[in-house]
């Protein structure tokens, strides 16, 4: 085997254990998520794992935290990119956010919120990974409102209760099993939008 081929191979296993761990840490979370089934899911090794990660499970569900923030980033950024009316754009929001858990059968939330609840205070490497992820979100909802028209301040505080109201709203719909939440939540959000704009 020549050094480009075992370097591909080394980066794809890297790859497939931080997206296996990105999916898992969606659906069940930091605690309900083994070593063992990363490794089952990623098709991976102990060994692997430790070379890529040598802090183990910790240091690997930080660097899935970002993956999936990333992609979480890439749902928000076409949300409010789909309008010129910064309102509408955040009410898509909720509809794409509402689509992609239909789609998954009510499993595939917030890749942070799971994650980030349940080892606040115990992991400053998990909690700095999700602190990143949802600043990174809130940025990308103030730059929208500020761009459609929302003054500065009021841009960031009204970012903060976007966001804040799209998380508490995925949460209620993973519950119930109904979009019914996302729904309301991005039709009030338009209200508000447009009300400070």
């Amino acid at each position: 085997m020549d050094d480009v081929t075992e370097e591909r191979e080394r980066s794809d296993t890297r790859t497939r254990l931080v997206v296996a761990t990105a999916a898992l840490l969606q659906r069940q979370g930091y605690e309900g998520t083994s070593i063992k089934r990363i490794l089952k899911e990623a098709g991976a090794t102990y060994g692997s794992l430790y070379h890529f990660f040598p802090h183990g499970k910790e240091e690997l569900a930080a660097e899935a935290l970002r993956f999936g923030a990333d992609d979480f980033a890439r749902l928000l950024r076409e949300g409010l990119a789909s309008s010129p009316d910064p309102a509408e754009a955040v009410a898509h929001c909720a509809r794409l956010l509402a689509e992609t858990l239909r789609d998954s059968d009510w499993t595939d939330g917030c890749p942070v919120a799971a994650t980030a609840l349940e080892i606040i205070g115990r992991s400053p490497l998990i909690q700095s990974a999700s602190d990143e992820a949802l600043k990174q979100w809130r940025g990308m909802i103030e730059a929208r409102l500020t761009e459609g028209g929302v003054p500065g301040a009021r841009a960031a505080a009204l970012a903060c209760t976007v966001l804040s109201a799209l998380e508490g709203a995925e949460l209620l719909c993973r519950v119930s099993g109904d979009d019914e939440p996302l729904r309301f939540a991005g039709e009030q959000l338009a209200v508000l939008v447009r009300a400070n704009a």
